[in-house]
């Protein structure tokens, strides 16, 4: 007997299209529509930021009024509703006073308005007495709820068998703050928590708590569930997920192949696809031309799209600027970050104008640009949950380079010319001479034209769709399920 259709919330602080910090967005705003797609009743929740246009977003209030408990004060909020890609239904908890901001994030009282969020977002379930089975929470700031649904939620009887799955995109930002914010949550009563973590006794870690009281926990690649049960990837939260090791999964991301496909990506020069490659190189020529580089298809050109980040490996890149461009390659860099990076860049698309380019900022259309048109895709990052730009990369025929970490370890293994096997080049050890000589095998490689097509049409063919992790998702859930059953006998 096929297993009826689960009711999911997913919730989460930003989805694409609405409002987008990081990768989070993209998961949240595909993952959903995978599910749907499997059949199953999926709905979503977020805050309705100010930048969130009703009138574009065809916005619809549905609970003009929905109060919402706060300590000892009482919040009144109200619901609107859209759809992602008219499929899936989409909750926003509409608080001026907490979210028309000019930013998503970094605000002294971030505890206190996603708290009201997700408050807001249990109680309007209860109003809709929509009970769903499941409830996937991801990144800290919505880890409060499977501890209100073990808590002040465990009496109510909408939410009598539903189940928690807790995502982790980034272990690295866990929302700490001080007493107070458990106070709003109305779980002070149970302190702190975390008495075997000296450095989190005195400290409430919001996320910490998310890992603590979730039926499932997530993350998002293989790779990097396992990592995060060390000291060096686990930031102080190993030894809480060592002991949930049981309950602890690790699924790779995928990617939106409607919005990431270059034979109908409205954003590039020219479309194709693995059947009209030759056609490729006009993107290549186009981008040369656009930031004003030597325009020549011979020059190998080396592309990123990134935060400026020593995680990113920007540290290791710095080091070794000036001979990757006496390997006489081009390089085009996108993305905005620490300002000591920002001059390091800067300076050296100076110094070698006809060679490099450097925007420091963030364009989608110009992102889409990079992926069709660069041959190499670097992302040598110190540690990367999952990173989705080099499986963009991989769809658009560029050839990614990569350190063997989190995702990147899952999606990029080294290319073996004796096999004819591999995705791209990788290296292990955190050192600049590592990344420059994985960029040099790949340049050694590029010279070989017929090999190098063949492996951006492998690259290409790979299924990097949410299809796959959305039913890998779906047995997490049903672990889930069978989890709260069995904690609750």
């Amino acid at each position: 007997m096929p297993e009826r259709p689960l009711r999911i919330l997913f919730v989460s602080a930003e989805v694409v299209p609405f409002a987008k910090v990081g990768g989070l967005a993209d998961v949240a705003g595909a993952l959903p529509k995978a599910l749907h797609r499997l059949g199953h009743d999926v709905r979503v929740a977020m805050p309705r930021y100010g930048r969130i246009d009703p009138d574009r977003f065809g916005l619809k209030t549905v609970l003009p009024d929905l109060a919402v408990p706060m300590d000892t004060i009482t919040e009144h909020v109200a619901i609107q509703e859209t759809r992602i890609a008219s499929e899936v239904p989409i909750y926003m908890v509409d608080s001026p006073r907490y979210f028309n901001r000019e930013n998503i994030y970094g605000y002294n009282d971030d505890g206190e308005r996603f708290i009201l969020f997700c408050r807001a977002t249990l109680e309007m379930l209860k109003v809709f007495n929509w009970a769903p089975d499941i409830i996937h929470c991801n990144d800290w700031h919505t880890a409060i709820i499977p501890n209100w649904l073990a808590t002040i939620y465990r009496q109510e009887p909408l939410f009598r068998e539903t189940a928690t799955v807790y995502t982790i995109h980034n272990l690295a930002y866990q929302g700490i703050f001080g007493y107070r914010i458990l106070e709003i949550a109305g779980v002070a009563e149970q302190g702190f928590l975390y008495p075997a973590i000296a450095e989190l006794a005195n400290v409430v870690d919001l996320m910490g708590r998310g890992i603590l009281f979730a039926d499932a926990i997530t993350t998002v690649s293989p790779r990097y569930a396992q990592e995060i049960l060390t000291p060096e990837y686990g930031e102080r939260l190993d030894h809480l997920l060592r002991e949930r090791q049981d309950r602890l999964f690790g699924i790779l991301n995928g990617i939106d192949v409607d919005e990431f496909n270059p034979a109908t990506d409205r954003y590039i020069h020219t479309q194709f696809d693995v059947e009209s490659l030759d056609k490729r190189v006009e993107n290549k020529l186009a981008l040369q031309e656009q930031m004003h580089l030597v325009v020549n298809p011979a020059i190998p050109l080396v592309g990123m799209i990134s935060r400026l980040t020593d995680q990113k490996g920007f540290d290791l890149l710095a080091s070794i600027l000036q001979p990757l461009v006496e390997q006489d390659i081009q390089f085009v860099l996108l993305g905005t970050g620490d300002q000591h990076y920002h001059e390091i860049f800067q300076n050296f698309a100076a110094r070698y104008p006809r060679q490099a380019s450097v925007s420091l900022t963030f364009n989608a259309e110009l992102a889409q640009r990079i992926y069709a048109g660069c041959d190499i895709f670097l992302m040598p990052s110190r540690f990367e949950p999952c990173g989705l730009g080099q499986m963009i990369a991989m769809r658009y025929g560029a050839i990614p380079v990569v350190r063997s970490t989190g995702g990147l370890a899952d999606t990029v293994h080294e290319y073996d010319p004796a096999t004819d096997s591999g995705e791209g080049f990788a290296f292990t050890r955190y050192d600049p001479w590592a990344l420059f000589a994985a960029v040099v095998r790949a340049l050694e490689v590029y010279r070989f034209k017929d090999v190098w097509r063949r492996l951006m049409e492998h690259d290409m063919l790979l299924d990097h769709s949410w299809t796959a992790s959305a039913e890998q998702y779906v047995a997490v859930y049903h672990k889930a399920l069978a989890f709260r059953r069995g904690d609750r006998q």
